[in-house]
């Protein structure tokens, strides 16, 4: 049995119930503009097709006696750039967009995935190293963008907001450091897990960090438009977004105040 087909089939049949159920989101908006939708619709689409190019034994090749994929970058230089450009519209979501920022993250993270392409087909390890962590630097620096000038947008823009982007950005976060930890370990780096695994990792990691994202993204901002009239996702995602919130925490934590000291004039008493 080729495990490795039937993740891929799988993954692209999810890719498609996302799709299908983004557009069936963009019927009733809600109040969210219909570019929110468009690109949410579009991520999983062409993702779908790139990993059916892998379920039909396309999509690869052999570098250093092993296989590289490189149709999974072909969906990612261009998925994981529209996935930041989503999460910047969020964060702006009230005021006038920053296109310098977006740019300088979506740029970033090309490079991110065009070193990850050229780290796989290298031959020599050292080079293979090398250009890992040239990928790795420039992921730092997109974690670093969304955490600190991006997030810094929403205080302007109410509580409800800035809460709802610290629990995408955690959920973000997670998901996304596991891409180059998966790697590392498989196949393409030290070879710690086989090829199986590593594909049902990649078929694992892409389905939650999309049209996962993609969900609590547009339900939350669904919600926070309008709070009456929920749908049955924008009752879940509010609950999944509520655990999330235990997490949020960690990067709000709550400052303890002292009680104020009252000073009182001569002859008052206290």
């Amino acid at each position: 049995m080729d495990w490795q087909a039937i993740f891929h089939w799988i993954y692209v049949a999810l890719m498609a119930t996302g799709a299908l159920h983004f557009w069936s989101l963009s019927r009733n908006p809600r109040g969210l503009p219909q570019y929110e939708y468009l690109i949410a619709i579009f991520i999983p689409i062409w993702s779908g097709l790139a990993y059916m190019a892998m379920a039909l034994d396309q999509g690869k090749v052999i570098a250093a006696g092993q296989v590289a994929y490189y149709a999974r970058y072909v969906d990612w230089i261009v998925t994981t750039p529209l996935l930041l450009l989503s999460l910047s519209w969020t964060a702006m979501q009230f005021i006038k967009k920053d296109w310098t920022l977006i740019g300088f993250l979506i740029s970033t993270q090309v490079i991110v995935i065009a070193t990850g392409l050229i780290a796989d087909l290298s031959v020599r390890p050292w080079v293979r190293y090398l250009w890992y962590l040239c990928g790795v630097a420039a992921f730092l620096v997109v974690l670093w963008g969304i955490w600190n000038p991006l997030r810094a947008k929403t205080k302007t823009q109410g509580q409800e907001l800035s809460n709802l982007y610290d629990k995408l950005t955690i959920y973000f976060t997670v998901l996304w450091i596991g891409y180059p930890i998966v790697w590392i370990i498989g196949p393409s780096g030290f070879g710690w897990t086989n090829q199986t695994v590593d594909t049902f990792l990649f078929c694992l990691l892409p389905f939650f960090s999309k049209v996962g994202f993609s969900f609590l993204d547009l339900h939350g901002l669904r919600n926070l438009q309008e709070g009456r009239n929920q749908t049955t996702g924008d009752r879940f995602a509010g609950n999944a977004l509520q655990f999330l919130g235990i997490f949020t925490n960690v990067v709000n934590p709550k400052r303890k105040t002292s009680p104020k000291r009252v000073r009182y004039l001569p002859g008052e008493v206290e």
